[in-house]
């Protein structure tokens, strides 16, 4: 698979995850950025057309 030029490399595909699920990676770098471990929960809210992303708090 060929590497993305530097400035698509945010770029991402959505993808089917069974029936109704859809996913999409993350960057590495800003995983290890935030700190942010497998099976972490997060936060997804909705603001106008954009997602926010955030840990989640208990």
């Amino acid at each position: 698979m060929a590497r993305r030029k530097t400035k698509n490399h945010n770029v991402r595909k959505l993808l089917r995850s069974g029936n109704k699920g859809v996913s999409v990676t993350l960057p590495i770098e800003l995983v290890r950025e935030l700190e942010w471990r497998t099976k972490q929960k997060v936060v997804i809210k909705k603001k106008g057309k954009t997602l926010i992303i955030e840990d989640w708090k208990e």
